[in-house]
C-alpha cells in the first residue's frame, strides 16, 4: 500500500513538473481539442535600431516627456506620452526655414503667428504649429542626442533621425511627419532594415 501511494505522489509529481511549463490556449472549441500545446515564444528579438526610451525620459513639474535632440544639435524634440511628438528649433526661430513652412499658423489665442515647431498630435494632423517655450525641449537640462539610424519609440509614438532628416509618427493613426533643410512632407520615414 506505501508503494502504491509513493508511485501515485512521484507520477503526480512528474505530471506536474511536465505540464508546468506548457502554455495552454482556450480556443473555445469542444473539450476535446480545447488544449493545445505552444512552445514558448524566443527571446530576443527586437529591432537592433530602437534606444532605451527610459535614458531620454526627463521628469519635470509641467511636462514630463521623452526629449531628444538632433545630432547636428539644430533641433530639439520630444516625445510628450498622450499629446504629441514633434521638433522645434534650438536655437528658438520663429521661422523654421524648411521649404513649404506656412508664413503663419493658428497661435493658442487663435492669432496668426509664425511657426516654432512641427509635430503630429494624439489625434490631430502632422504640421507646422506654434507652441509655447519650452515646447518641445526639457525645462531644465540638456537632453540627449537621438543618433542617426536610431529610432525612439514609445507612449504610442515614434521619432528618428535619418541623413533624411527627422521623422515622427504617431502609432494609433499612422499620421507621421519627416522634415529636412530640403523640405517637408507629412509621412513618417522609416529607419531602413
Amino acid at each position: 500500500m506505501l508503494v502504491q501511494r509513493l508511485a501515485v505522489c512521484a507520477l503526480t509529481a512528474g505530471l506536474t513538473v511536465a505540464c508546468a511549463s506548457a502554455v495552454v490556449v482556450n480556443t473555445g472549441e469542444s473539450p476535446s481539442r480545447a488544449a493545445t500545446t505552444v512552445p514558448p515564444s524566443p527571446a530576443g528579438r527586437s529591432d537592433p535600431n530602437l534606444v532605451n526610451a527610459h535614458d531620454f525620459y526627463v521628469e519635470t513639474d509641467s511636462a514630463s516627456g521623452y526629449y531628444f535632440t538632433t545630432p547636428s544639435g539644430k533641433w530639439n524634440c520630444a516625445i510628450v506620452p498622450r499629446a504629441e511628438a514633434g521638433c522645434q528649433s534650438a536655437a528658438g526661430a520663429q521661422h523654421l526655414g524648411i521649404p513649404g513652412e506656412p508664413e503663419t499658423v493658428r497661435g493658442p489665442d487663435g492669432a496668426a503667428v509664425a511657426p516654432n515647431a512641427i509635430a503630429v498630435g494624439d489625434e490631430a494632423e502632422p504640421g507646422f504649429t506654434w507652441l509655447d517655450r519650452p515646447g518641445l525641449s526639457p525645462k531644465s537640462g540638456k537632453a540627449l542626442t537621438l543618433d542617426f539610424n536610431k529610432t525612439l519609440a514609445v507612449a504610442g509614438f515614434r521619432c528618428n533621425v535619418q541623413d533624411v532628416g527627422v521623422s515622427c509618427l504617431n502609432e494609433m493613426t499612422r499620421k507621421g511627419f519627416t522634415f529636412s533643410a530640403t523640405g517637408y512632407v507629412p509621412q513618417y520615414t522609416p529607419v531602413p532594415g
